[in-house]
């Protein structure tokens, strides 16, 4: 049984740092794509960064600069480095792998940590 789970979250002033972590169970992790996801109220889930098996990453253009994902595969632990946060950066925060099948890609999420920027 695949499970995910994140850490880390939690309330933050402005121009703060927080490190959530991703520890992961039933996968063989070094084969999947890791990602962070987040969604704010009233908005969809939107991806934030990624990191493939050979540990090349991507990231929205909103975080670039600012934020770092990286992972650990003796570990089974995918990290996501915040800093600068912003209050725009509010919200729950998930932790995504990702396997190809077959051309299909095949997903399983954690369950959120959530991520408050505020004053």
């Amino acid at each position: 049984q695949v499970q995910l789970v994140e850490s880390g979250g939690g309330l933050v002033q402005p121009g703060g740092s927080l490190r959530l972590s991703c520890s992961a169970s039933g996968i063989m992790f070094g084969i999947y794509t890791m990602a962070w996801y987040r969604q704010a109220p009233g908005n969809q889930r939107e991806l934030v960064a990624t990191i493939g098996t050979g540990g090349s990453t991507n990231y929205a253009d909103s975080v670039k600069g600012r934020f770092t994902i990286s992972r650990d595969n003796a570990k089974n632990t995918v990290y996501l480095q915040m800093n600068s946060l912003k209050p725009v950066d509010t919200g729950v925060y998930y932790c995504n792998a990702r396997r190809t099948v077959l051309g299909r890609p095949r997903d399983n999420w954690g369950q959120g940590t959530q991520v408050t920027v505020s004053s």
